[in-house]
């Protein structure tokens, strides 16, 4: 059994809501955990104006899944926050989740990870912006995925000579930057609502570009906050997507009523969005919803239907890459089209002691799911979760790749996407039968024991 004496050392990459949530686990579970955060403060994306640089954050920025489905399980929000509470009060609850569990002295603030290279030892040399290298038996990866923006590829013809302004949503930060403007906003995702809304209010004039059709959904369905009706892990998936779709279709009906087009697939076989404002500001005409764009000429964007507006600013709401700036690109690379094979969507199949936390897209908040990955992994650091052989995780691999692909719409968005209660249940069952599991080695070479467990064996057989 695992002494936390003489354990793993673990390195957790990013302070963000799943770093902290990793970190608190680990820590609490008696693993020596250090956590490097670019900030001079906790909450990553949920920080308007970070300091990291690379925030996602805006000043009208709200949750989107409830607050009840959002807590930490040992850490409520408190109860006078509204349901889909701002940005600032997401970040308090954070810096306080820090402050109430006392393991701020775990995370070393404005520094950086820069590189993370294995060693034939099967540790990690771990270099930081000071040009420090600290040595990890485990290397816990929770830089996010919302901060390396992807525009169109390939751009739209005459992009280049534009002589408005282009921007991706990444920068989008206050709306002093849509005021007075001809904006134009291509997308259909969360943000992309958010900024048409702030645009409608604030810009001369709001077209909404829609590249495909989407379902929008509600914040609140019959009082209730939607992700509180029918969201639990006891529910299969084959009953909750049936009944949402009726619910759905009674509490908007067709996006066309909306001049939106019409989504070509089913709710929950693409990531929806959620907007109660969104349908409103259409319907009082405050935003144009246009096809997508076909090209750019001079300060004008022409449209698929051949219809033509002045335009002063265009905002892309294109998604994001996911990046991995600290790994040697021969090392670790999704290869551009954001795939990258991990069992239970944490374990990375060839490198023992490398885990991913909160690398998933859920319908539904990242911090539960960062905690119960959390928990995995420190059984496994452990010793009493035990991965299954090689075959049977690339199996598990490929089949969800599989389902990903059946389920859903083609897009570099889909790759990491998970049904939040599902996938909940899922950690939950992988955890008990982990501990079923017996300890050895796995199919090839890859080892099923916790890194402190092969350490020991390594010694006995040098001590002979």
């Amino acid at each position: 059994m695992f002494d936390p004496s003489k354990g793993a050392r673990v390195c957790v990459i990013g302070a963000g809501s799943a770093g902290i949530a990793a970190v608190k686990v680990l820590a609490e579970r008696g693993l020596d955990v250090d956590c490097y955060e670019l900030s001079d403060r906790v909450g990553g994306n949920w920080v308007w104006g970070n300091s990291n640089g690379v925030s996602a954050a805006y000043k009208s920025l709200h949750i989107n899944t409830s607050r009840q489905r959002m807590e930490f399980s040992d850490f409520p929000m408190p109860a006078h926050l509204p349901d889909f509470a701002r940005h600032d009060q997401i970040a308090q609850y954070f810096a306080d989740y820090v402050t109430h569990f006392r393991f701020s002295d775990r995370i070393r603030f404005r520094t950086g990870v820069t590189h993370v290279a294995p060693r034939n030892d099967g540790t990690f040399d771990v270099t930081l912006s000071t040009g420090e290298i600290v040595c990890y038996d485990a290397v816990l990866v929770a830089n996010g995925h919302h901060w390396d923006p992807r525009l169109p590829e390939p751009m739209f013809p005459g992009a280049s000579e534009f002589r408005g302004e282009i921007m991706h949503s990444h920068a989008y930060t206050d709306e002093a930057q849509l005021t007075g403007k001809r904006v134009v906003v291509l997308g259909m995702g969360n943000s992309a609502m958010d900024i048409a809304v702030d645009a409608s209010y604030h810009a001369a004039q709001t077209y909404l570009s829609a590249r495909s059709g989407v379902h929008v959904i509600p914040k609140y369905v019959w009082g209730r906050p939607y992700d509180r009706i029918g969201g639990a892990e006891w529910i299969p998936s084959f009953l909750r997507w049936p009944l949402a779709r009726r619910l759905m279709a009674a509490a908007t009906g067709p996006m066309s009523r909306y001049g939106l087009p019409e989504p070509d697939h089913k709710f929950a076989q693409a990531h929806p969005t959620m907007s109660s404002r969104i349908l409103d500001r259409l319907a009082h005409g405050a935003i144009t919803p246009v096809p997508t764009i076909d090209r750019f000429d001079g300060d004008e964007i022409v449209f698929a239907d051949g219809r033509r507006v002045a335009a002063d600013l265009v905002v892309f709401c294109t998604g994001y890459k996911i990046s991995f700036p600290f790994f040697d690109a021969g090392f670790l690379d999704p290869s551009g089209d954001n795939r990258i094979g991990l069992y239970r969507r944490l374990f990375h199949p060839d490198v023992p002691g490398l885990y991913f936390i909160g690398l998933v897209q859920p319908l539904g908040a990242i911090m539960p799911i960062a905690e119960r990955q959390a928990h995995l992994v420190a059984d496994h650091l452990h010793g009493v979760y035990h991965l299954p052989d090689r075959r049977a995780m690339d199996r598990e691999i490929t089949a969800h790749r599989r389902g990903l692909e059946r389920r859903y719409v083609a897009s570099k968005r889909h790759t990491i996407q998970v049904d939040f209660d599902d996938y909940m249940r899922d950690l939950r069952l992988e955890r008990q039968r982990g501990a079923a599991r017996p300890a050895g080695l796995s199919g090839a070479d890859y080892p099923t024991a916790s890194v402190p467990a092969r350490r020991e064996r390594e010694l006995e057989v040098a001590a002979r």
